[in-house]
């Protein structure tokens, strides 16, 4: 709809306030219906240690995230590990993992295709071993031509032959795919394409490659419902040429041999296509469901690919040289001689802050506990921090055990933007028993965790905390019912937690349940909840909305029309330009 449209109608332009307020706060996701399906059939479980090898924008990680958080109040023994090329767009997965609140995540910046292994260290640390991921989703870059519905701009651009160009990229990051991943692993291939040289002749060229190590699953059961058409064992390649297609590359020119190779063309006559099962390949084509198109496969490792050595999948002692590479040779060639040291990877785009571990007895740390008093299931050493001046801590981030062994496991060796759960941040009262409160981007994960300091409030009340926040004199603590009055008083001054519970009290889970995060003063109490977050808690509440419900078209039209009724638009003088 235009913005013409939107202005006219009342429902329209509050479902247009209603999608941004609920998107900058995490509760929607805006994604192509298509695009979902490649983490649904990947089937993940909260345990599983699952690669996102090209993860940006993000939505498709966000899905794997919520997978392994399907038990509340519990930190998965998982892990996600979202991986993307481009620097840049690591940000943006940055920013759509914030919003899910979750310590098992580790975002990092390299290439795909190579792919550096993730190391492990035994638990007594005698040891690092390779890590094998049990589910890993390969979402590859891809001509798009599935998206010339909604993406205009592609069809100018797009050609027969531009998957042509993909295929190699595409099979290397497969390929290396199939290596990360565990024995009775799943590993699934996806594009927004459906060009068969991006899709199927990548496929048959894995399976020629890995022989009877891996098989392609039919995972239909997993999408009831779902309307797709096969996979194909036959399809022809374009060239450079226009309106010309090779059926066999005997009939591709001597002058583009280096652009069409063998293995891009489908299996030749008399060979047994039933063992590749291509057919059960998924190719979704808009018209079915009016979407986008689509293509999905789900690949079974079942032993070790060939060109993998035992060795290198079980357990062993790896000595790292400065780079981080892994050096089986201790620095020396095989004839003997001392070799030139290896040069540190330069890495493009901003450095990093490091990821510095609490340990044990931290007096930081130990001062947060006591304060809030944490579970003993959150121990020190699964807390960091990204300052390496111990006296200038001013965020504590929280991850789960198994990202705490990565990130140390790894630091020298792969490039990680981003981990953990802003838990608690730095106090700016001056008077505060505590030095560090409660932070809000993390207190889905954090509050389930406290004994201490936590506030039951009414509806009422929590409805007159959500509002106050923009007024600049926060509620008197008598403003309170007695309730909430009564929890008030008994704590002295400090950060405290706000949970809501709503409905079936005593009789299980309840219908609602919101935590907030805020402050006790002497004689005030506030929340600190972002705006977005305020008008979430306020509707899911039924509280009044109706002064965020505003038509900012009609505002922003009416304020350029009072400035010109009023003369009052400014009038730049030459000598200010």
């Amino acid at each position: 709809m235009t913005r013409k449209d939107i202005r006219r109608e009342e429902a329209y332009f509050k479902l247009h306030n209603f999608l941004i307020s609920e998107t900058e706060s995490g509760n929607i996701s805006r994604q192509e219906t298509v695009s979902m399906i490649p983490p649904l059939v990947l089937d993940v479980k909260p345990h599983h240690k699952v690669l996102d090898m090209c993860a940006a924008p993000g939505s498709k990680t966000g899905q794997l995230i919520e997978a392994i958080h399907a038990i509340e109040d519990v930190v998965p023994e998982g892990v996600v590990v979202a991986n993307d090329s481009d620097n840049a767009r690591c940000y943006m997965l940055v920013h759509q993992a914030k919003r899910l609140q979750s310590p098992c995540v580790i975002i990092t910046n390299q290439d795909a295709s190579i792919m550096p292994n993730l190391h492990m260290t035994s638990s007594d640390g005698s040891e690092k071993t390779n890590l094998k991921f049990d589910r890993i989703l390969c979402d590859v870059p891809c001509s798009g031509d599935g998206t010339l519905r909604k993406n205009a701009d592609a069809w100018p651009k797009w050609s027969a032959s531009t998957g042509v160009n993909l295929h190699g990229i595409q099979f290397r990051i497969a390929k290396r795919g199939l290596e990360m991943l565990e024995v009775g692993g799943k590993l699934v291939y996806s594009t927004c394409s459906l060009n068969p040289v991006e899709n199927e002749a990548v496929l048959h060229r894995l399976l020629n490659e890995t022989g009877d190590s891996v098989e392609i699953l039919d995972s239909s059961h997993l999408v009831p419902g779902l309307k797709y058409l096969s996979g194909i064992n036959k399809w022809k390649l374009a060239g450079k040429e226009k309106n010309v297609l090779y059926k066999d590359f005997s009939e591709v020119p001597e002058k583009f041999h280096t652009f069409i190779r063998p293995y891009m063309f489908s299996p030749p006559e008399g060979v047994d296509n039933t063992k590749f099962h291509l057919d059960r390949c998924m190719r979704i084509l808009p018209h079915q469901q009016d979407t986008g198109g689509f293509f999905v496969a789900v690949l079974s490792k079942k032993s070790l690919c060939p060109w993998e050595s035992e060795k290198e999948h079980k357990a062993f002692n790896v000595r790292l040289d400065k780079d981080g590479e892994e050096d089986s040779t201790n620095g020396e060639h095989k004839n003997g001689k001392q070799g030139p040291p290896r040069k540190k990877p330069r890495y493009q785009g901003f450095r990093e802050d490091p990821f510095i571990y609490f340990k044990e007895k931290d007096p930081a740390f130990d001062e947060v506990k006591e304060y809030f008093q944490l579970s003993d299931d959150l121990e020190a050493h699964m807390f960091l921090t990204r300052c390496k001046d111990v006296g200038k801590k001013n965020t504590l981030y929280f991850t789960s055990k198994l990202v705490r062994n990565l990130i140390q496991s790894n630091a020298d060796r792969v490039k990680i933007i981003n981990a953990g759960v802003k838990s608690f941040a730095k106090c700016e009262n001056k008077g505060a028993i505590c030095n560090f409160r409660l932070a809000q981007e993390g207190a889905l994960m954090t509050i389930p965790f406290l004994s201490k300091r936590i506030i039951y409030p009414t509806k009422k009340d929590l409805q007159t905390l959500l509002l106050s926040s923009d007024i600049d004199h926060p509620p008197r603590l008598t403003d309170m019912e007695p309730h909430t009055l009564q929890q008030l008083n008994a704590l002295e001054t400090g950060s405290v937690a706000f949970v809501y519970k709503e409905g079936k009290e005593g009789k299980g889970e309840p219908n609602l349940k919101l935590e907030i995060v805020g402050w006790k003063g002497k004689e005030s109490v506030r929340s600190y909840v972002p705006k977005s977050d305020r008008i979430h808690y306020l509707r899911l509440i039924g509280a009044d909305t109706s002064k965020y419900e505003v038509n900012k078209f009609e505002i922003k039209r009416e304020s350029i029309l009072n400035e010109d009724a009023n003369g009052s638009s400014k009038i730049i003088e030459p000598a200010k330009i």
